[in-house]
């Protein structure tokens, strides 16, 4: 019969945790009890759940989904997040797709590694992932005294509603995911 290991497919050698196990029995009874996202959840599953603290009080989940069914987790994105912040109580849901970064060639090797793989376009969609369902509309980079670099990121302010409370939790995902320092904000309108 079905149950909630079938929402959670690792890789090889990797054991499960108590954190993975959490979000796919979320998932499982999500599916058997919203009529609305049955259909949806039925195919869908995940490759890994981690729990980030990211400040003194504030907590992440972060759900890594496989690449390929990364648009179908985009469909139900806003619902799905309403519900699981519902079910984990005071923590922040954030979805990220599973990429691979592969190293570089070495000389005269006749194989070319595929752009999606380099280390900048995986931290690129990651940024991307972190920031759903707000679009990016603007990124700078600011190069301090210190030899430091900041990048800000502008988020359409469309979606102000969905993300700005947890502006905060997607800077410390961010930063844990990647190791670079981000600030996210919201362009200021001309009047």
């Amino acid at each position: 019969m079905f149950s909630a290991q079938n929402k959670i497919k690792k890789d090889k050698n990797a054991e499960t945790t108590e954190c993975d196990e959490q979000v796919a029995q979320a998932l499982f009874d999500l599916e058997n009890t919203n009529q609305e996202l049955k259909s949806e959840l039925k195919d869908l599953y995940i490759n890994q759940a981690v729990q980030m603290e990211i400040s003194g009080n504030r907590k992440a989940v972060v759900i890594y989904v496989p690449f390929r069914l990364r648009k179908a987790f985009r469909k139900i994105h806003p619902r799905l997040v309403r519900e699981l912040e519902k079910k984990f109580s005071g923590k922040d849901v954030i979805f990220v797709a599973t990429r691979r970064i592969t190293r570089p060639p070495k000389k005269g090797a006749a194989v070319q590694r595929p752009r999606n793989r380099t280390l900048t376009s995986v931290h690129e969609a990651m940024l991307e992932d972190v920031a759903y369902p707000a679009e990016i509309v603007g990124k700078r980079t600011r190069y301090r005294l210190d030899g430091s670099k900041i990048m800000k990121v502008y988020l359409d302010a469309k979606e102000k509603n969905n993300t700005e409370y947890k502006l905060e939790t997607m800077m410390g995902v961010y930063r844990k995911l990647t190791g670079r320092d981000v600030t996210f904000e919201y362009p200021v309108e001309a009047k």
